[in-house]
This record gives C-alpha cells, sequence and structure tokens, in this order.
C-alpha cells in the first residue's frame, strides 16, 4: 500500500538544495480481452539516471473505501512494484497487454524520515512525439511542474501514515497546496521556496 497527495508548482530552478535527480520513462500498458473482463493496468517504469536502465514494474490497485477514507485528506491505495530486466515489456506484450501511452518525467526527488519514510517528486510530465522516443519528448503542461508525496504503508500502520504525510503537507501548506489526486489546488509559483523549506529542519531529514 501506499498514501499519496499531489499537487502543482511553476517550474523554477533549484539551485543550492540537496536532490536526486529524476529521469524516468513510464510506459502504461492495459491488459486485453484474452486477460478476462475485468481491466488491468501496469507501468513500466525504466529509470535513464542510471548508468545502466533500470526497470521496476509498478501496478497501482484501487483506493482505500468507506466513510473513514472520505475523511482524511490522503490517499490510501494498494500498490505493489518489483525490480525486472529489460526485456520486462516484451514479457508483457508477449502476456497479452497492449501499450496505453508512455510519459516521460524530468526532475528532482527528495526523501525524509518524518514518522513515515516520505518521497517527494518534483517532476514536469512529458509526452513522445514517436514511439519510445524520450529524446524527443515535449512538455504536456510548459512551465507546470507536478508535486507528489508518497509513503510506503501497510493495512497495519497505513492510519499512522496517514497522520504523518498530513503533518507533512501541514508543515509545506504556506508554500504549496498538496490533495488526493485528482483534486485540483491551484498552482503555487514558490518550487524554490518550497524546496528550500523541505531542507530548512536538517534533524529530520534523511538524504
Amino acid at each position: 500500500m501506499e498514501c499519496v497527495v499531489q499537487g502543482i508548482i511553476e517550474t523554477q530552478g533549484l539551485c543550492g538544495v540537496n536532490k536526486e535527480r529524476l529521469r524516468v520513462h513510464e510506459i502504461c500498458l492495459k491488459s486485453g480481452p484474452n486477460l478476462g473482463f475485468v481491466a488491468s493496468e501496469v507501468r513500466l517504469l525504466c529509470d535513464l539516471e542510471q548508468s545502466e536502465p533500470t526497470w521496476t514494474v509498478k501496478h497501482v490497485g484501487g483506493a482505500l473505501r468507506g466513510a473513514g477514507a472520505e475523511q482524511i485528506s490522503v490517499l490510501v491505495r494498494s500498490m505493489v512494484e518489483s525490480k525486472a530486466s529489460k526485456n520486462v515489456l516484451r514479457l508483457f506484450y508477449a502476456l497479452g497487454y497492449k501499450l496505453d501511452h508512455e510519459l516521460l518525467r524530468v526532475g528532482i526527488t527528495f526523501h525524509f524520515q518524518r514518522g513515515a519514510q516520505i518521497t517527494v517528486t518534483v517532476s514536469s510530465v512529458n509526452k513522445m512525439l514517436k514511439l519510445h522516443a524520450t529524446d524527443e519528448a515535449v512538455p504536456v503542461t510548459p512551465g507546470i511542474q507536478l508535486v507528489e508525496v508518497t509513503a510506503p504503508a501497510t493495512s497495519e500502520n497505513y492510519n499512522e501514515v496517514v497522520a504523518a504525510v498530513s503533518s507533512f503537507c501541514e508543515y509545506l501548506a504556506p508554500l504549496l497546496h498538496l490533495s488526493k489526486p485528482g483534486v485540483s489546488t491551484g498552482v503555487v509559483p514558490t518550487a524554490a521556496a518550497a524546496a528550500a523549506s523541505l531542507m530548512s529542519d536538517g534533524g529530520g531529514t534523511t538524504l
């Protein structure tokens, strides 16, 4: 499982801040009719920042439902991911999956320990004009970056993780509006200030 919130900011340079570079080719596949009546979706993630690109298979399931889920500001959903070999795309094609869309995410990632293992990703989303042509990708929304805050959770501890992510969002609230994916919160032109704020409390930060 994972807990997640998202927001958007205007693109700005983030100088003087410790961070990890992000460059991921994301391929979204959907199951064909031979795999059953219920549609299945998987994402293949290729980390292009590595000297030898590495692949990960990720399946994002349904969100937590019920009255309790509606009361919290963080989306809790099932998620499974695993490392894979470079021929993973060929394998899923052989299984009957079809290409739905592909994206290139370029940006930065921060890691924190604040009651949970929290990852903050700030990235621009780019589309390919030709199949798998990552070098020719163009921004989907020029000048706008997606901010995503995620934290791994289990069925036993997700309440604690939700509380940790909610507290982290409150910490960023003066600089960045975060909400469940799919809920628009407006644009905040404070990327540099938000990044500086993220790094200001070194005591609870692990990079």
